[in-house]
């Protein structure tokens, strides 16, 4: 009888890693991101933080700016805000701009929903829409001013339909008006990109589903993309009610606030710069910050987030 003999298997030799290098390796990584987050985070806390320390201590003092003397004068500066009416006046002016940002929003929405889907030339339509919102500032300031003046490219063609030429910018009664059209046309662009990007983050199979069930583009738009944008919404409300209180740019480079178009901000600046009053100037930004983070706050209480099943 032969018997045969089965080489023995051996298992596969498997390297074992020492555990004092696994171990090096996961407590080294934790500060990893902080090494890359160092350098912004300078940043913002030397350009923003440390100023808004600043400012807040520059407000409980009177100094012009200059003196290396600062007076401790406590609250009085905020007690004088709050009792001259004249500086709260000029909050007037925001409305102009606030009614115009529910026009923005709305154009904002109306041209990025009908983009969202297939036309003809829609890329182009985008770069126009968007194109405003690049330009610099002066620059917009500049054009516009010359858009408005008397017998200018707006008088020539509404001289076409028999409209006189009137003062557009000279006028008390549409000064402001003609500013917040311009503040419309400048920001547009990025009301209209936030929106398409919300729109197309909607997956789209709901649109297919829709549309095999015979949904019309009205409905697409009530139950589909106003529910699954609505977030984005609440944060162009924000930016948008921010933007109204704290304008500056538009009405400053225009007309420097003459003729009634003087704001807060434009208030702010003559008091420091103008009157050198600086710890006024000081605790009246604090103010607008105040009023801004308030509104803000309310927003966020109205229009809660709603976080979905990821988040």
């Amino acid at each position: 009888m032969v018997t045969t003999r089965t080489a023995p298997t051996t298992a596969p030799v498997r390297r074992v890693v020492p555990r004092r290098r696994r171990r090096s390796r996961r407590t080294g990584a934790w500060y990893t991101p902080w090494l890359f987050l160092l350098i912004p985070l300078a940043f913002l806390a030397v350009f923003t933080y440390v100023p808004v320390f600043n400012m807040v201590g520059y407000s409980a003092t009177e100094w012009d700016g200059l003196s290396p003397r600062k007076e401790f004068v406590g609250l009085n500066n905020y007690v004088e805000i709050f009792t001259r009416p004249a500086l709260f006046k000029v909050f007037l002016v925001s409305l102009y701009y606030l009614g115009a940002s529910f026009i923005q929003i709305a154009l904002g929405l109306y041209f990025a929903t009908i983009l969202s889907f297939k036309i003809k030339l829609a890329k182009v339509w985008k770069g126009i829409l968007f194109f405003p919102y690049m330009i610099n500032g002066v620059a917009v300031g500049f054009i516009f001013l010359f858009f408005f003046r008397p017998n200018g490219t707006l008088d020539a063609t509404l001289s076409l339909v028999g409209i006189p030429a009137h003062q557009w910018l000279g006028d008390p009664n549409t000064i402001n008006y003609s500013l917040a059209g311009v503040s419309v046309w400048r920001y547009l662009g990025l009301t209209f990109v936030l929106f398409l990007g919300a729109i197309q983050s909607i997956p789209p199979d709901l649109f297919e589903s829709s549309e095999m069930d015979g949904a019309s583009r009205w409905q697409q738009f009530r139950f589909i993309i106003l529910p699954g944008i609505k977030n984005v919404i609440g944060l162009a409300s924000i930016l948008s009610i921010a933007g109204s209180i704290a304008v500056f740019e538009v009405p400053f480079i225009m007309t420097g606030g003459a003729n009634g178009s003087k704001t807060f901000v434009i208030q702010t600046v003559d008091m420091a710069f103008k009157f050198n009053k600086f710890g006024l100037a000081s605790a009246m930004a604090v103010v607008l910050l105040l009023i801004v983070l308030l509104f803000t706050w309310i927003q966020r209480r109205i229009v809660p987030d709603e976080k979905g099943p990821l988040a």
